[in-house]
């Protein structure tokens, strides 16, 4: 790239450039042109499409940016990102407008639209120099509210750690540094106290403040844990020049002398600048990591462990190319430290989060691992689906009983709410089940005696629950439903039934009322029960959610597995928010 004088001589637009800046000249004079690029007040240029074509003097020193890092960029690749909405108004309204570019420059620029000949040639930039003393506190101040509402509005938008890490990650990219990593502690280190809000635990005591690597701890400094790294982001620019970097998912022991390994003993932020090539293969975390950093020319390195109620989650390592700053400043690491101990907060959050969703699925998996067996006159196969990471497992479940005379109860359940309290429930109804099965009730008299039987707990949850009794030896189906959606038999060459069943209340109202239903059992046919996670979708009548169920031609012939298999890609949502229970069942042919 050719530079002179802060103009970009590298002009992909076959001389855009030299004619807005003659267009300027001859509106000024090359005089004017002369005293602007003398200037003490800063003054930048942007094109039409908002690249940066010129900055004076006093702008690159107001910014303290490297013309390398500003001319021929486009502004959202540069340290002005968080100005272009701001920008964009004044291209499209021709009012001025002013704004704070990012979160960690602390300079205020004003914006004004150039025309010529009544066309949109560009945008000029006014910076003001950095203010000093009490002004600056100020200045200080307002930057880190608006890192705390950029850092509230953009991170932790899930309970998900890696997506929280990827949030973090692309906040500070490009404001902040050229290259983000976000890397999370294993759980056991986290869980067992093995680190600590001062940094890691020694043999004899815990890490605190202290010189470079000072560890804590009589035996010597603790190895650094293996990491995961969960997030990576970096400029446009350095892309294809960051091939060595491990990407997310790869697991990391950061080296002894390492920025990372550093900053987790200690328990701080710790920052290397203008760097030499043998103080960077000391920073670097691993030689996967040097062999990026050389080949993207980092020469500032900055690691700032995520801290969050006394524990450490993970690290954050930025860096920064040769050339374009004169490394992290004391402004840059308050900034910095504040967005980490913020961000920490997000990754602990979503961390327990997970921990607490496993906990809930582990349980909710162990009581639906042993349903009961049918008669071998029935072939049954069943499948539990967990909802997405937005929502925690819930109550539905479904149940196998055997009946006397070769008969089976079949029960499709949904307790109503998520959580550990919706699975607990679901047991209660399991073991309830299985009880009324041995009174030998119809399905309605099993309702019943659920129903009176739940009402009498005012912790427990409704639920809703079909029963269907096969009886091959009868050639029938016995239906009856507590506000669940209805069954579907499905025949090969002959449309899909949806059995009308009588609907009463849910189980746990007391209200009772629950009646039965008659249909013919074929040996050719397959019935289908369900929880509403595989046919209901967010703003959908359920009618509409139910025809397309049955317009589906699932086969009736071939593996119950099989069918399974293909309701769930066919039927359900793409996106599961709700847990699904899903069961079929078909007679065996008479040998």
């Amino acid at each position: 790239m050719d530079m002179d004088d802060g103009y970009s001589r590298s002009d992909p637009r076959g001389g855009r450039t030299d004619a807005l800046l003659g267009t300027i000249a001859s509106l000024s004079s090359e005089l004017l042109a002369d005293v602007l690029a003398g200037a003490p007040a800063g003054v930048g240029l942007l094109d039409a499409e908002l690249r940066w074509i010129y900055a004076n003097s006093a702008f690159l020193e107001t910014t303290g940016l490297e013309p390398a890092r500003l001319l021929n960029r486009p502004v959202a690749a540069t340290p002005f990102a968080a100005d272009l909405p701001t920008i964009s108004r004044v291209l499209a309204d021709a009012d001025s407008r002013e704004a704070n570019s990012g979160t960690a420059t602390g300079w205020h620029v004003r914006y004004r639209r150039l025309e010529a000949d009544g066309q949109v040639i560009g945008v000029v930039a006014a910076v003001t120099p950095s203010p000093t003393g009490h002004q600056r506190e100020l200045d200080q101040a307002r930057r880190r509210l608006a890192l705390q509402a950029a850092a509230a509005e953009r991170i932790g938008t899930t309970l998900d750690v890696d997506i929280t890490c990827i949030e973090l990650a692309e906040l500070t990219v490009p404001a902040m540094a050229d290259v983000a990593i976000v890397e999370v502690m294993p759980h056991e280190f986290v869980d067992r106290g093995q680190i600590g809000q001062g940094g890691l635990v020694g043999q004899g005591g815990q890490g605190g403040q202290g010189g470079q690597g000072g560890l804590a701890g009589q035996g010597g400094p603790p190895e650094a844990p293996r990491m995961r790294r969960a997030a990576l982001a970096c400029t446009p620019e350095l892309r294809r020049r960051l091939g060595p970097l491990a990407l997310p998912g790869a697991s990391i022991r950061p080296g002894a002398d390492s920025a990372v390994a550093r900053s987790l003993a200690e328990g701080r932020l710790v920052v290397g600048n203008l760097l030499s090539d043998d103080e960077l293969a000391d920073w670097a975390e691993s030689r996967e990591t040097l062999a990026a950093y050389k080949l993207a020319d980092i020469d500032s390195v900055l690691a700032v462990p995520l801290s969050a109620r006394g524990r450490l989650v993970g690290v954050m390592t930025l860096a920064r190319s040769r050339g374009t700053s004169k490394g992290f400043t004391e402004d840059d690491a308050v900034l910095i430290q504040d967005l980490a101990d913020r961000a920490a907060v997000s990754v602990e959050n979503a961390r327990q989060y997970a921990d607490s969703q496993s906990v809930t699925l582990e349980l909710q998996r162990a009581l639906l691992v042993e349903p009961g067996r049918p008669h071998s006159n029935l072939e049954v196969a069943a499948r539990y689906r967990p909802s997405g990471n937005r929502a925690l497992v819930g109550g539905d479940w479904y149940e196998i009983v055997r009946l006397p005379f070769g008969r089976t109860l079949l029960v499709m359940g949904d307790v109503m709410g998520h959580g550990v309290e919706a699975a607990v429930d679901m047991s209660i109804y399991r073991s309830a089940i299985r009880d009324a099965g041995g009174m030998d009730l119809p399905p309605h008299g099993i309702l019943r005696h659920l129903d009176t039987l739940i009402a009498r707990d005012e912790s427990a949850r409704p639920a809703t629950c079909l029963l269907g009794v096969a009886d091959p030896n009868r050639g029938r189906w016995t239906f009856a439903s507590a506000g669940h959606l209805p069954p579907a038999l499905f025949v090969a060459d002959r449309p899909t039934e949806l059995v009308t069943v009588p609907t009463g209340p849910p189980l746990g109202t007391g209200l009772g009322g629950y009646e039965q239903v008659i249909v013919d059992l074929r040996e050719d046919q397959v019935l289908l029960i369900y929880t509403d996670g595989l046919v209901e979708r967010r703003g959908e009548d359920i009618d509409v959610s139910l025809a397309r169920l049955a317009a589906l031609p699932l086969p009736a012939s071939g593996g119950l597995e099989d069918l399974l298999d293909d309701a769930l890609r066919l039927v359900a949502p793409p996106a599961i928010e709700d847990d699904i229970a899903i069961l079929a069942a078909r007679a065996t042919p008479r040998t």
